[in-house]
């Protein structure tokens, strides 16, 4: 699967940098379809094949935080069975404050 698409890619461009929006816009889910890992990613930087977002590698709220995480990373990785990161495609682009999965997270719901 492709992690990245042409539309995304083009939501990432048009989002921009996120730093100073109270509510930021989550383009992209990521996450190991074996395991609690999930990525979501409110920006990404072309140039060094980065993103930014809440990370929550192990289901473990006071493990969960927000920031940098590489695309290179997530396509490199191969888990059990050889399984890999995979891109949420019916995800569709939310608000942090409607995300439930983050909220959880995050100790705020």
């Amino acid at each position: 699967m492709k992690l990245l698409t042409k539309e995304i890619l083009q939501k990432f461009e048009k989002t921009g940098r996120q730093e100073n929006v109270k509510d930021p816009l989550i383009i992209a889910k990521f996450f190991y379809p074996a395991g609690a890992a999930t990525w979501f990613a409110t920006e990404y930087y072309p140039e060094d094949r980065m993103f930014f977002g809440f990370c929550d590698l192990y289901g473990d709220p006071t493990c969960a935080e927000w920031g940098y995480f590489s695309l290179d990373e997530l396509e490199q990785f191969r888990g059990a069975f050889g399984l890999r990161i995979e891109r949420d495609m019916y995800y569709g682009f939310k608000r942090v404050s409607e995300c439930s999965e983050i909220q959880r997270r995050m100790g705020r719901r």
